[in-house]
């Protein structure tokens, strides 16, 4: 009994390649039984890639389900049986034209809706990519750019970075480089 809260079983209510919505029978810890709706993403890795000039590497891009244009770092849908860094890298690829240089070091990962979504994101960080061609992912139509890392603050406060994912990793470089 996690926290108070007893799980009977799941089932789904709704299934895609991008999300599936469970119905989780529960008994929350005041005794009510019902079912709670779980929304589940597919994981996402993502690639937060810095220059010597202590810049970072960011798409400019319009996400229509929010309605607003911002920056974001690459990344996308790990494929099955891929490992979390080399989707991360090859989004970056894919989106940016860029193949990252070393080893990754992995940032962190978050859970960015917990009560309602299962939504895992890794973070990983590369110093250094190689500009190799353009971007091939049609899907994808953000703009690759480098921004100073001394920015970071503004623009998460002005509303400029998209996704909690981005603005957390975004937040958390900040603050343990200085």
């Amino acid at each position: 009994m996690p926290g108070g809260w007893t799980i009977f079983g799941e089932r789904s209510a709704y299934e895609s390649p991008w999300v599936r919505v469970r119905l989780v029978d529960v008994e929350a810890p005041e005794g009510k039984r019902f079912d709670y709706h779980v929304v589940e993403l597919s994981r996402v890795a993502v690639a937060m890639v810095l220059d010597d000039a202590d810049r970072v590497l960011l798409l400019w891009k319009y996400r229509f389900p929010a309605g607003q244009w911002g920056y974001e770092l690459p990344g996308g849908m790990v494929d099955d049986g891929e490992d979390p860094a080399t989707a991360a890298a090859r989004e970056t690829a894919e989106e940016t034209g860029r193949h990252v240089d070393g080893e990754p070091e992995h940032l962190l990962s978050i859970e960015p809706l917990p009560g309602q979504v299962r939504a895992r994101i890794d973070v990983y960080r590369w110093r250094g990519a190689r500009h190799v061609g353009d971007a091939t992912d049609p899907a994808e139509d953000g703009v690759a750019t480098w921004v100073d890392v001394a920015r970071i603050p503004e623009l998460v406060a002005g509303g400029q970075i998209l996704g909690a994912a981005t603005a957390t990793a975004l937040m958390y470089h900040y603050g343990s480089s200085r």
